[in-house]
């Protein structure tokens, strides 16, 4: 029978999922994966490019298949793609498979974080600034759903939230 103790950190592009979850990861002596990433090994290919190839809806069927898989695995750090948690599916597997924390930060921080990240398709748009707007607030009430805790990473260094996790974390 399985634990299901992992760690899964969700979020917008630009909160930190994936700084924050490396240095979780090395503090707890776990694994870390980065979803987006995993997937793009597994394919072998870039995000952008299976958003170019199979749409928004074919990148989402394979982001819910590898979330299913990676959150049955045990003593992990998941940082999941920013828009996870707009399937009901992956909403469930977070809830129910582990302790999951929503990092966020305010609408410019998360434009300077990103601003010259040319692997974001949702966000290669003109107008940047309205394109996030709306993606937060189409995702916002999920995002808060999903998560047992949340934390502004913009208020903190990354050492402070790394251990404000430690401390919510039941063990």
């Amino acid at each position: 029978m399985s634990k299901h103790n992992g760690i899964f950190l969700i979020g917008p592009m630009g909160a930190g999922k994936t700084t924050i979850g490396k240095r979780l990861a090395k503090a707890l002596k776990r694994r870390f994966i980065d979803c987006d990433q995993e997937l793009e090994r597994r394919t072998g290919a870039r995000v952008s490019l299976i958003f170019d190839l199979e749409g928004e809806a074919g990148f989402r069927l394979r982001e819910r298949r590898l979330i299913d898989e990676l959150t049955q695995i045990d003593d992990i750090v998941l940082a999941t793609g920013g828009g996870a948690v707009l399937d009901a599916a992956n909403r469930a597997a977070l809830i129910s498979r582990g302790f999951t924390v929503f990092l966020f930060a305010g609408l410019d921080e998360l434009l300077a974080r990103t601003r010259n990240d040319v692997n974001r398709p949702l966000l290669n748009t003109d107008d940047r600034a309205t394109r996030l707007r709306n993606i937060l607030a189409e995702r916002a009430d999920f995002y808060c759903e999903t998560a047992r805790m949340s934390i502004d990473t913009s208020a903190f260094p990354v050492t402070e939230i790394v251990t404000q996790i430690r401390e919510a974390f039941p063990v």
